[in-house]
């Protein structure tokens, strides 16, 4: 088993706790001049550890190991939530500093090659999980142009307020990796819930997402009678309601949804609204009820339509992502480590949010390993886990890391 610096890790996680802090949370927005302070400061936590480093131009920060052969990237990103928890993708990024450093610290690990990463928006200030997306070469030089925040800032005005504008950008396509791993907080209640200390994720959802428009007639609140009334608001209620009763008929056990955003027109108490907008969102790890939630949504609206009253249309909102599963392999490997260091309290499981290894897992094999979060609560400046977790879990992603390298080291031998 690999032994960390656990004061080390720590003091590194509250350094960028504080750049950007708020009160108990952290405001760090992708390309803001506190993130853009806090990627130098990590590029220099990188040269101190001995990487050699690379501040590329979409933010990417990279460490490389100056060690032969094939290196494991570990890490993940450090921009946060306008209204951010200090642990969301800090927690990753400062974990793969110190596996980098713990390996080449130990005797029998020094000569292991580990590269350490902090990916640039995964949050979607401009464009979700952009630096990893860029990596992979799924962000063309075309999909930057319009892209704003929701301010306007424009993504080409913040790369050149950032500093970046011309500068190079990293590509998975010029490196020879063998792999990326990556830890998270769970952001879910599940692992409190069961008493378990850390899990191992098996796959990560894919989702879809779908925009319902309901177009009436606005009319007098009072003298409109209820039977011809072409009432938006009435359509839409109805649809969340029936959306809310048929999707557990073909939901899978960790499957969600969720109805949050609402638009009524005029959305005054007197006027029968004419017009409505209802944003709908699903995610669970199997296409096939992905496919169930979306043919089930337009079966509703054909039955909505039949009724009369308000028109409704359903659109895609989003494009579809796919669920991502991680490498079996390497889940072998955490899981192991996840025995020796916490045995009888880890699980696999699936996650239920977004990460930068499901875009990773397209051009290499990927796994990730989460620790608890305190009562199941992320971005939100509440966000927090246990100091014995975070360490227990840089523990378990240090030996299951010089695992797979040392396996690699073997087979290749």
């Amino acid at each position: 088993m690999i032994k960390i610096n656990g004061e080390r890790l720590l003091e590194d996680l509250r350094t960028l706790r504080a750049m950007g802090a708020a009160g108990i949370g952290v405001v760090r927005p992708a390309f803001s001049e506190i993130d853009m302070a806090a990627r130098r400061w990590l590029a220099e936590r990188y040269q101190d550890a001995g990487l050699e480093t690379t501040i590329d131009g979409v933010g990417n920060v990279l460490g490389r190991s100056t060690n032969p052969g094939p290196a494991l990237l570990i890490g993940s990103h450090s921009d946060t939530q306008p209204t951010g928890g200090w642990l969301d993708g800090a927690l990753g990024v400062a974990y793969g500093l110190e596996v980098a450093r713990a390996l080449a610290e130990d005797p029998t690990t020094k000569n292991l090659p580990v590269d350490a990463v902090s990916w640039q928006d995964e949050e979607s200030r401009f464009y979700g999980c952009l630096g990893s997306r860029s990596f992979c070469g799924g962000f063309p030089a075309e999909a930057e142009d319009g892209l704003a925040d929701k301010d306007g800032v424009t993504l080409s005005d913040a790369l050149a307020q950032a500093g970046l504008t011309g500068v190079p950008r990293l590509s998975s396509a010029n490196h020879d990796y063998l792999g990326f791993l990556e830890a998270h907080i769970e952001q879910g209640p599940h692992l409190e819930n069961d008493g378990l200390r850390i899990g191992i994720v098996e796959s990560i959802v894919g989702l879809g997402g779908m925009v319902f428009t309901f177009t009436g007639q606005q009319n007098h609140a009072g003298t409109t009678m209820m039977a011809g009334r072409k009432d938006a608001a009435t359509a839409l209620y109805a649809l969340a309601n029936a959306i809310n009763e048929e999707f557990p008929k073909v939901a899978g056990v960790r499957s969600v949804w969720t109805m949050g955003r609402v638009l009524l027109r005029p959305g005054a108490p007197s006027i029968v609204p004419g017009y409505a907008e209802l944003e709908l969102q699903y995610r669970d790890v199997d296409t096939a009820i992905l496919d169930r939630f979306e043919a089930t949504a337009h079966r509703l609206v054909g039955e909505i339509n039949k009724r009369g009253g308000a028109v409704v249309e359903a659109k895609p909102s989003r494009v579809r992502i796919a669920p991502a599963h991680m490498d079996a392999g390497f889940r072998g490997h955490l899981a192991k480590a996840a025995e020796s260091h916490a045995p009888g309290n880890w699980t696999a499981m699936p996650s239920g949010a977004f990460h930068d290894a499901a875009v990773i897992c397209t051009v290499m094999p990927s796994a990730m390993l989460f620790i608890p979060s305190i009562g199941g609560i992320s971005h939100d400046f509440a966000e927090d886990s246990h100091i014995e977790d975070i360490v227990l879990g840089c523990e378990v992603l240090a030996t299951g890391a010089a695992s797979i390298l040392s396996a690699a080291v073997e087979a290749s031998a």
